[in-house]
């Protein structure tokens, strides 16, 4: 297994090694020692979620506000997707920054998500199944989101604008300028 940070430090792509024979293939998908190596504390996950998705679907960009924010783990079990962060830290250097990173079941690579950026993903393949761990449970109370087409941070999410599916949630995100940011200075790992 590799770590390698991204264009934003805090945020790894994984690759696995995976062990292929005549009987098919076997990975580790997932050793939390070597990821708390990496990102230098524990990462407690107790929660997995899966999503299937369509060709054109956009989810996203989501996110959990402290004390309630989450870390994430992304894989994907089949299909591709075309994976989106955003840092939305106050006074951090990339603040209102993003990176994209596809993601597949062929390439097996993975990518971690520390709090702090919010996430999204567009499906690419006629289906995918996304799935990822998180660090802190599901709270409505302190979900919060931005626009997936925000002007602003004007993310290329590889699909044809008559392509794009979104739930009716997803439709009716804040602006970035308009949305909840984390403070940089706050402890998001208590």
């Amino acid at each position: 297994m590799t770590i390698t940070p991204t264009e934003f430090p805090e945020v790894l792509l994984i690759q696995t090694n995976v062990y292929q024979d005549d009987r098919g293939w076997f990975m580790e998908s997932f050793r939390r020692d070597l990821l708390e190596q990496a990102v230098g504390h524990n990462i407690n996950f107790c929660q997995d979620n899966q999503a299937k998705s369509s060709y054109g679907v956009i989810r996203g960009l989501h996110y959990q506000m402290p004390p309630a924010a989450q870390s994430k783990l992304i894989s994907v079990a089949s299909g591709i997707i075309l994976d989106v962060v955003v840092d939305i830290r106050k006074d951090a250097p990339s603040f209102g920054k993003h990176i994209t990173v596809e993601l597949s079941s062929e390439s097996q690579k993975q990518l971690f998500v520390p709090r702090g950026f919010a996430h999204g993903y567009a499906c690419l393949s006629q289906t995918a199944v996304v799935s990822y761990k998180v660090d802190n449970y599901y709270n409505k109370a302190t979900e919060a989101s931005i626009a997936f087409d925000d002007p602003q941070l004007n993310i290329d999410w590889q699909l044809p604008d008559n392509k794009i599916v979104l739930s009716e949630k997803d439709k009716s995100h804040p602006i970035f300028a308009n949305a909840q940011h984390f403070e940089l200075n706050q402890s998001l790992y208590d």
